[in-house]
């Protein structure tokens, strides 16, 4: 796990523009439309890094160990009144403290509606990850629906969240609900030092 950590903590932005790194990328285990197989074949001829963050679950990497995919998972979670995805990488896949996290059933991983109403408790969510041995990171910031997004990254920064996706592109209904520009969030996270990674979060059957 902690191998994985310290790679994403030197991953570049080079590597997230050129190509040759995926750290977001969905399957049928949630709400893609590939099979984790499939899409993890794909992504080893494509990318040089990448990871397979499925919503609320990490049952695809524990029937697929050997897939090559950085151990990875898009968490719903609630921080006062802001919805946001949280995503977490390098965790224990057979640490216990991150079980309650996970979605009860499949309807969990998948409907919007369904992932929206379970209440996370957002700091016991990051406690766990680090004591799982992973890092967490701010999925797409410029759509949170966060009012002020200096003072919400400079909040997350104190709780301990460790990095802001900034490097992605705005796919599905995402390219409507915009609060910041991608270029004011990178700001942001080099102001508050927070690791910064990138990805399609590609949902389709071809990346």
């Amino acid at each position: 796990m902690t191998n994985s950590v310290e790679l994403i903590k030197n991953l570049t932005k080079e590597d997230y523009l050129s190509g040759s790194a995926n750290l977001h990328i969905h399957t049928s285990y949630s709400d893609g439309n590939g099979s984790f197989d499939t899409i993890a074949s794909q992504a080893r001829d494509k990318y040089k890094y990448f990871s397979i963050t499925d919503h609320n679950t990490v049952q695809g990497h524990i029937d697929n160990p050997d897939s090559g995919a950085i151990t990875g998972v898009e968490f719903d979670v609630w921080y006062k009144y802001v919805f946001l995805h949280l995503l977490a990488y390098g965790i224990d896949l057979k640490n216990p403290v991150m079980k309650p996290f996970y979605a009860k059933d499949k309807k969990g991983t998948e409907k919007d509606i369904v992932r929206i109403l379970p209440v996370r408790n957002f700091k016991n969510l990051l406690d766990a990850i680090h004591s799982a041995g992973g890092i967490a990171v701010i999925a797409h910031p410029a759509c949170c629906w966060a009012l002020n997004m200096d003072k919400f990254l400079c909040e997350m920064r104190k709780l301990g969240v460790d990095g802001v996706e900034v490097y992605y592109p705005y796919p599905r209904w995402r390219k409507y609900i915009k609060f910041s520009t991608p270029e004011q969030i990178e700001k942001l996270a080099d102001k508050y030092g927070f690791i910064k990674t990138g990805g399609t979060d590609c949902h389709g059957i071809k990346l």
